[in-house]
């Protein structure tokens, strides 16, 4: 059994909240140069080199990437044959705490969704565990804006609507979206098991890397023609035209019950930002 210091875990996790949020990361930075490249509209054009030149800034300036620097989601995947000294969570929470403060990262995060009030250090934060096999810790810390999370929609399809269904409902709900998610953005989809546990899936999908395939060739072409068909939307960056609605779309799939097709949708920012270390 391996041991692992709950002030490492605080330690890493501090880091992980600054950097995810004031460096766009390199798939995501080419992602955004190609798309430049390819679009036909100079004010589409211009407004992914302001991105990218808004990116600079941050990346040098050590400053946040947007003013909203998110409600913290980690993604914890934790070796079984590992031993944390302490409360996991209140590490977790703790590195939080504290890469929001030393980071001069707006707090945005609110004790009870009713009263509203202030937690003045953005925790707690929302933590998924997952318990794998080995004796290490992977974190993943990332920031979720809700311009984005607000656009965030679930589907209970019919077995019947199969992937037309699927494909249709992804289009629509990026086309509602509009401009609020802040395009060019990236899609997750999670198809299949239960209704939390799709949006889980969707959440999840954002995490791959820009220009990926995805390692099933069915789904590989479901996103492939899903991002042909939000981009045919012409919503562009900024909602303000253009070829360029989205960047990637990420299709996780999960078995489900023969009664049911569950189809969610989370859409990430054109930074979609998040961050990980290996412990």
């Amino acid at each position: 059994m391996r041991e692992i210091d709950a002030e490492l875990v605080a330690s890493a996790v501090e880091g992980l909240c600054v950097d995810a949020n004031y460096r766009i990361s390199e798939d995501i930075a080419r992602a955004l140069k190609s798309a430049s490249g390819a679009e036909e509209s100079a004010l589409a054009r211009g407004v992914i080199n302001d991105l990218l030149e808004n990116a600079a800034i941050a990346g040098e300036g050590n400053l946040p990437l947007c003013q909203d620097t998110g409600m913290a989601v980690v993604f914890a995947e934790v070796g079984q044959d590992v031993h944390v000294s302490g409360s996991l969570s209140c590490a977790i929470n703790e590195g939080i705490r504290r890469g929001y403060e030393s980071g001069y990262l707006r707090k945005s995060v609110v004790s009870d969704p009713i009263d509203r009030k202030n937690t003045k250090d953005n925790t707690p934060a929302v933590i998924h565990y997952d318990i794998v096999p080995g004796d290490s810790l992977l974190l993943t810390v990332a920031p979720k804006g809700f311009g984005s999370e607000n656009m965030s929609a679930l589907a209970m399809l019919k077995p019947s609507e199969g992937i037309e269904g699927v494909k249709k409902f992804v289009i629509e709900t990026v086309r509602k979206a509009g401009p609020n998610p802040c395009p060019p953005v990236i899609v997750g989809v999670g198809v299949g098991g239960t209704a939390d546990y799709a949006f889980l899936l969707a959440k999840k999908a954002l995490l791959r890397e820009v220009g990926s395939p995805n390692p099933a060739a069915f789904w590989d072409e479901a996103e492939r023609e899903l991002m042909a068909g939000i981009n045919a939307l012409g919503i562009g960056p900024a909602g303000l035209g253009g070829r360029t609605t989205a960047l990637a779309v990420f299709i996780a799939p999960y078995p489900t019950h023969i009664a049911g097709l569950p189809v969610a949708v989370n859409i990430g920012c054109h930074s979609t930002r998040h961050r990980s270390v290996r412990l």
